[in-house]
């Protein structure tokens, strides 16, 4: 079996998660949608959930796999939930299913590789700790993530990019300056 029937299955399953809820979608619909049958859907996944891990971690991938920093965390995080923000219907479906922690946990993955490389950029001529880098970027992927459950929560009825750029142009140089901090922190030990 190809790469190209699973990524098909994969990709009607997408299609019809942003026509219907998760909890009503059944094996029969993806294979009819996909043209293919049951057993090679059977072959490729043990069942929809395993499907639906596999795309959180097809898109998890392509994010890590891209090894880019960003120039601004803005950035970075709009374009690691890229496929959340193309597909609002299918994540607030995900979202609205007993399968939530699978949607919380592909935000926290694509957060957590943009943010930390982000603050690691930043604090590159800065003494700060390992230690701190790790907890100021842990600080801002809990915000992002908490703010991007929230706007899934009440129907994301604001553009994404708005609401990020919003936020940055509020919180612009914290990370600079609590790497600083870090940096005095460190001297003073």
């Amino acid at each position: 079996m190809s790469q190209f029937t699973k990524k098909a299955i994969i990709d009607s399953f997408v299609k019809l998660l942003n026509k219907t809820s998760l909890d009503k979608i059944t094996v029969k619909d993806i294979v009819d949608d996909c043209g293919v049958n049951r057993n090679t859907f059977y072959y490729y996944f043990q069942d929809i959930y395993a499907l639906l891990d596999e795309l959180f971690r097809e898109e998890t991938k392509k994010v890590i796999d891209e090894e880019k920093i960003y120039d601004s965390w803005q950035e970075g995080f709009i374009q690691s939930t890229k496929f959340a923000f193309e597909n609002k219907v299918a994540i607030y479906h995900i979202y609205s299913s007993i399968n939530r922690e699978k949607l919380e946990e592909y935000l926290f993955n694509v957060s957590n590789k943009m943010m930390v490389g982000f603050v690691r950029k930043d604090a590159v001529g800065l003494d700060a700790s390992d230690e701190d880098i790790q907890l100021i970027a842990s600080f801002y992927i809990f915000a992002l993530v908490g703010m991007a459950l929230d706007w899934i929560k009440h129907g994301m009825k604001e553009e994404p990019d708005v609401v990020v750029s919003r936020i940055g142009i509020l919180f612009e140089g914290s990370i600079k300056s609590a790497l600083k901090n870090s940096s005095k922190s460190i001297i003073k030990h």
